[in-house]
């Protein structure tokens, strides 16, 4: 079951730091740390929050569902730093998987689903592993073939290596995002005391007062920041598709809404990129940071959770579309009719379920769509890393298709697709060091560098 540690926090008593912060601003002196003020009720109540800012809690959450992160504490608010597992990189995730204890799962969260029903949701998800177990082997052998074929300079170590990873990225559409997962989470104090009163699934508010209690533990003065009456009760989720919609697609869409400011835009540089972003920091960049781009999105459950990697990108409340997103290597293996079967069967099951429960349900296939919006210097930091050969299939796909969006309406010798290059493009140089992917440089110079990718 989910288990909530705290592993970090600012080593200085979070009240006493904020009294710090908040006497600085009204002395001429610098104030001695360890006077404190009346925080509740000169701070906390009348809302001057940011002095509550200054104290930093780490924890480590393991056992949490995939999909209680991406619809959970990675959804809306952009105030964290978060590393989650990945599910690239950590085959024991799938092919070893605990069905007990994704049972155990909903059984807490949701102890109103009966035996019956939690019988039902265990073979959805049984069926969804099977057709991963079925054809991971293959689906490895062929990403190998494509990797030789598309990254001409991999050496065999580099294809031996990425094979089964590329191969478990594109397989794991057909794994429901129930599957638990572990990341460490970062957050101040008022990032917690809103999380605590907005949480919005029945997991989210378990795990968030989990949180609460190991911070009060170790700061009990702070419990006032955390009253149980305000805390909302109402959950949210996003709405099941129907069984008639349901779609296969081969890409992600990525669409230019709308593009403000481009007369005063400043070329990064690359200098300023890599390895170290300074666009955000740097005075000669901030025109780019009120020019910007708008998009819609749609996307796989499984890029979604990629794409909230980019936290200055501002984002739209998503919602299921009834598509299914078949990766090229699935593609090939023509496994349309499973994923039509695997969405129909959760659509199915969903109509007699929890909706938060539902969701979380949902396979890694299932798209998504929302709006986008971000400043070119937000943008140029995301498509630096997405148009690179490392990011997964999909994510490089829905920006390379951004990329000609701006070609086609702003003309090839725009300014503005110098947002859209990774930094082997602009050097020559893999910025991954010993991850070079293989990429064929030269195509730099005579075109075709971002090419329709199958792995």
């Amino acid at each position: 079951m989910i288990q909530v540690k705290l592993i970090a926090s600012t080593d200085v008593l979070p009240l006493d730091l904020a009294s710090h912060a908040a006497l600085f601003c009204y002395q001429a002196e610098t104030p001695d740390l360890g006077k404190t003020i009346d925080v509740e009720n000169r701070l906390f109540n009348v809302g001057h929050h940011t002095t509550l800012q200054h104290s930093f809690f780490t924890f480590a959450i393991e056992g949490i569902a995939v999909g209680d992160i991406t619809f959970g504490f990675h959804l809306t608010h952009p105030f964290y730093n978060s590393d989650q597992r990945s599910g690239r990189y950590c085959a024991k995730m799938f092919l070893e998987p605990d069905f007990k204890e994704i049972e155990s799962y909903v059984q807490k969260f949701w102890p109103e689903v009966k035996a019956t029903k939690r019988k039902k949701l265990l073979a959805y998800v049984k069926k969804g592993v099977g057709i991963y177990h079925r054809n991971i082997s293959r689906a490895s052998d062929l990403v190998a073939s494509f990797l030789r074929l598309e990254r001409p300079h991999a050496n065999d170590k580099y294809v031996e290596a990425s094979s089964p990873k590329i191969a478990q990225e594109q397989m794991r559409m057909f794994i429901p995002v129930i599957f638990p997962t572990g990341f460490d989470y970062t957050i101040n104090s008022t990032v917690l005391a809103a999380t605590h009163r907005t949480a919005w699934t029945p997991t989210m508010r378990s795990v968030v007062d989990q949180m609460v209690a190991e911070v009060i533990k170790k700061y009990p003065e702070m419990a006032f920041m955390f009253d149980k009456n305000k805390r909302s009760q109402k959950d949210w989720s996003m709405e099941i598709p129907k069984t008639s919609g349901i779609r296969i697609k081969y890409k992600p869409r990525h669409l230019l809404l709308d593009v403000s400011g481009e007369k005063n835009f400043v070329e990064p540089e690359n200098e300023k990129m890599h390895p170290v972003d300074l666009l955000h920091f740097d005075p000669e960049m901030m025109d780019n940071s009120v020019s910007e781009f708008r998009t819609r999105t749609e996307i796989s459950v499984a890029t979604m959770g990629q794409d909230q990697r980019h936290r200055t990108i501002r984002r739209s409340a998503p919602k299921f579309t009834g598509a299914f997103y078949l990766p090229p290597i699935l593609r090939k293996m023509k496994l349309e009719k499973e994923a039509r079967e695997l969405m129909g069967q959760w659509i199915e099951l969903s109509k007699k379920i929890p909706q938060t429960l539902a969701m979380v349900l949902a396979p890694y296939g299932a798209m998504v769509s929302y709006e986008k919006a971000g400043s070119f210097n937000a943008v140029a930091h995301e498509q630096g890393k997405r148009l690179c050969f490392c990011a997964q299939e999909e994510i490089y796909h829905a920006g390379r298709v951004l990329r000609l969006e701006i070609e086609k309406k702003q003309g090839r010798k725009s300014k503005l697709l110098h947002i859209f290059e990774p930094p082997c493009f602009r050097t020559g140089t893999c910025a991954e060091g010993a991850r070079y992917c293989g990429r064929d440089m030269k195509l730099r110079k005579t075109g075709g560098y971002f090419p329709e990718r199958k792995v």
